[in-house]
C-alpha cells in the first residue's frame, strides 16, 4: 500500500523488508499499529473514569482548556499512562512472533531482536546455557526498566482510593 501511494508521487517501489536500514523501522511501525487499538480503547476508559465534577468544577472557576488539561485531565489519567508505559515496554520485548514470522532476523541480521536471537541459541543450536544466560539478562533488562520506570513515573501518579 505504502509502494502504491509513492508510485502516485513518482517514486520507485521500495523493498521495505529486504533493505536493512529499513527493516527494523517497518517492524516497529507494524507492532506500534499492532498495539495502537489496545492503548486507545484503554485511555478512553482512563477518560471516562474523570468525574464529570472535576470538569465542571473547573469550569466554573474560570479555567481555559489548557488549564484544564494540564490541571485536572492529565494528572488523573497519568496512572493509565503508568499503566500503558509498562505493558507497552514488555510488549516490545515480545516482538519474537513478528520479526520471526516476517524476517527470521534478517536482512543481513538487522532485525535480530534478543528474543529472538535467545530462541535461535537455545532452542535451534541447543545451547542451553548460553541461551538460559540471555534470559537471564533480558529478566534483569526489564526488571531495571520496571525500576527506572517506578522512580521516574512513580512520583507522578497518584491512585484515588
Amino acid at each position: 500500500m505504502a509502494n502504491g501511494l509513492l508510485s502516485f508521487f513518482g517514486v520507485e517501489k521500495i523493498r521495505w523488508m529486504q533493505r536493512p536500514d529499513l527493516a527494523l523501522g517497518v517492524l516497529i511501525f507494524i507492532n506500534t499499529w499492532k498495539q495502537l487499538g489496545y492503548d486507545i480503547v484503554i485511555y478512553i476508559a482512563g477518560l471516562q473514569a474523570i468525574p464529570q465534577e472535576l470538569y465542571d468544577a473547573a469550569a466554573v472557576d474560570g479555567g481555559k482548556r489548557r488549564h484544564v488539561f494540564r490541571r485536572v485531565t492529565f494528572p488523573l489519567v497519568m496512572p493509565t499512562t503508568y499503566f500503558l508505559l509498562v505493558i507497552s515496554v514488555i510488549e516490545a520485548f515480545q516482538v519474537f512472533t513478528l520479526v520471526s514470522v516476517m524476517t527470521e532476523g534478517g536482512p543481513a541480521g538487522a532485525t535480530d531482536l534478543l528474543v529472538n536471537l535467545l530462541y535461535r541459541i537455545g532452542f535451534t543450536f541447543f545451547d542451553i546455557g548460553q541461551g538460559s544466560a540471555l534470559a537471564v539478562l533480558l529478566f534483569i533488562l526489564l526488571i531495571a526498566l520496571a525500576v527506572i520506570k517506578s522512580r521516574v513515573l512513580g512520583r507522578k501518579v497518584h491512585y484515588e482510593a
